[in-house]
């Protein structure tokens, strides 16, 4: 008589019914003891795998599901199994072969689309993933997490209008914190302010603790001009995560800004973030704590690259204000490389010019006060990642004038240049809008490496020297002088006009006294990972 390969049904149903109730220690007891007898019997492989992996003992879960695998290579759930514990051990390429076996067999299963697109993900190969992720859709649009994950690589790709769809498609089937923090930041990046906040406290509402979203809900209300409720969010964030290194840098940055210097300087501190110990040596130099200042700029200076605008305005500014040299090689002489130049496309009667004008009036852009800002009015967001066609077309406009930007100061032996970023990356744009008696005051672009301005409308009639005009200088924030010798330069700019400058060099608005609007596009280029040596 042959013997029995496999165990009988009613051998098995002790088994799948524990699966079922989940309870996985009399699920690998019982399945041991089959196992003994059975030891090819690929489905007690794969259920005894599934309950191994599920207890965590993955070494144990991959050695069965292997032999399951092998044994039944034409059974779709035992090679999605194997898979699935592929992807937890961070075994992407082997997983994603798995699921590409079980998908030849059973094309039509929703969520083996979406563990490809995991895997796929995983793998840094953003199209198949997001391809994986739209077949998992169609095949099942209430899968949330495949419309989340969709979402999060379309926004990483700066298709924010549909990214934002799918955040929400994937909330209307589970209310995710993480999904409404993910869909916040899309709604901000796209300059939908209101809708941000909105998002990010529903996050907070489903996880109190969530101090992540503590904290962005701090940026979008200081960005919305709600000073107050700002520190309030990033207090809160910080009494869940009292290390929390975002709340902490951005509570320097908004104490910075009030000009609560001594303030500001414990939080940099605490947050090691980004450009903290530039934001520092600011706060030391403007409080006039010259000794510590000069020792911490000497470690920083003698540190390469240079490659930090606000460090190069501080060294620049320290350097002229006590005469002695600037070794801080960003761009020395910041005022040689401001450009001036014009773009047919922004005429007075051009249809782009046309069209930003009237994008700028009737598009849902929420407008914030900025302290620098007399007598006008400053957009949130970034225009450029917006979906009205004439943003878009700008930034191109303007991308393609940086390129030129580059090349024409190829020879330059700073870091400005020779350090341009090679992807160029327009991370902030915003209009400003100014009436009667508007001005901007002194100010740099600290997170910036080249920054811009485009002009929409200027006003006319005024005699006063200079008015509506930019004009720049090595000295301006109200710095700390010893003397007077501080050279500047003003650019006579008419409607259609740019500007380009060092992101180090101080700038401001001389005031006018027209009635007419002034009305100007500005932006950053933000240096990437990938800057060239």
């Amino acid at each position: 008589m042959q013997a029995q390969a496999t165990p009988t049904q009613t051998q098995m149903q002790p088994l799948y019914a524990a699966w079922q109730r989940r309870d996985l220690g009399t699920v690998v007891s019982l399945g041991n003891i089959l196992l003994a007898r059975f030891p090819e019997a690929a489905a007690l492989l794969n259920l005894l795998g599934a309950a191994q992996a599920s207890l965590g003992r993955h070494a144990e879960a991959a050695d069965l599901l292997d032999r399951a695998a092998r044994l039944s290579p034409n059974s779709p759930e035992t090679q999605g199994n194997y898979g699935n514990l592929l992807l937890q051990m961070g075994r992407h390429q082997e997983a994603l072969d798995c699921f590409l076996k079980a998908l030849a067999l059973r094309p039509t299963l929703a969520e083996l689309h979406f563990n490809a697109g995991v895997a796929f993900a995983a793998l840094e190969q953003t199209e198949q993933a997001v391809r994986a992720y739209r077949h998992a859709l169609n095949l099942k649009p209430q899968l949330a997490q495949a419309a989340a994950r969709l979402a999060a690589l379309l926004q990483g790709r700066g298709e924010l209008a549909e990214a934002i769809e799918h955040y929400k498609a994937a909330l209307v089937q589970q209310a995710d914190p993480l999904t409404w923090f993910n869909l916040a930041t899309a709604q901000r990046n796209a300059g939908l302010m209101l809708d941000s906040i909105a998002s990010y406290r529903q996050a907070i509402a489903l996880r109190p603790d969530y101090a992540e979203a503590h904290s962005n809900l701090g940026e979008a209300l200081r960005d919305h001009g709600d000073i107050d409720a700002a520190i309030a969010c990033y207090q809160s964030a910080l009494a869940a995560v009292p290390d929390l290194p975002q709340a902490h840098y951005s509570l320097g940055v908004l104490l910075y800004d009030l000009g609560r210097l001594e303030q500001a300087i414990p939080h940099f501190e605490a947050s090691r973030h980004d450009d903290w110990h530039d934001r520092v040596l600011y706060c030391l130099y403007k409080s006039g704590q010259l000794d510590e200042f000069r020792r911490q700029l000497d470690i920083r200076v003698t540190a390469p690259p240079h490659d930090a605008p606000l460090l190069a305005t501080l060294s620049a500014h320290h350097a002229a204000n006590y005469h002695i040299e600037d070794r801080y090689t960003f761009c020395p002489n910041p005022l040689d490389f401001v450009v001036h130049g014009h773009l047919d496309e922004l005429n007075a009667d051009a249809p782009l010019r046309q069209s930003l004008l009237q994008e700028i009036t009737r598009a849902a852009i929420v407008e914030r006060d900025q302290g620098r800002l007399h007598f006008g009015v400053q957009s949130s967001g970034n225009l450029f990642r917006r979906p009205e066609d004439a943003f878009r077309q700008l930034g191109e406009l303007i991308k393609a004038e940086l390129r030129k930007y580059r090349q024409q100061f190829s020879d330059a032996p700073y870091s400005l240049i020779t350090r341009f970023p090679d992807e160029l990356d327009i991370s902030s744009s915003w209009y400003v809008k100014m009436r009667k008696g508007g001005h901007l005051d002194s100010h740099i672009h600290e997170g910036g490496w080249v920054s811009g301005v485009v002009y929409l409308a200027i006003p006319e009639g005024d005699p006063s020297p200079g008015a509506g005009n930019i004009e720049f200088s090595t000295n301006g924030d109200n710095y700390p002088v010893q003397h007077d010798d501080w050279p500047k330069k003003v650019l006579d700019v008419k409607v259609g006009d740019y500007a380009f400058f060092p992101s180090s060099l101080f700038h401001r608005t001389i005031p006018f006294d027209s009635q007419e609007e002034r009305i100007c596009i500005a932006f950053d280029l933000k240096p990437g990972p990938n800057a060239s040596t």
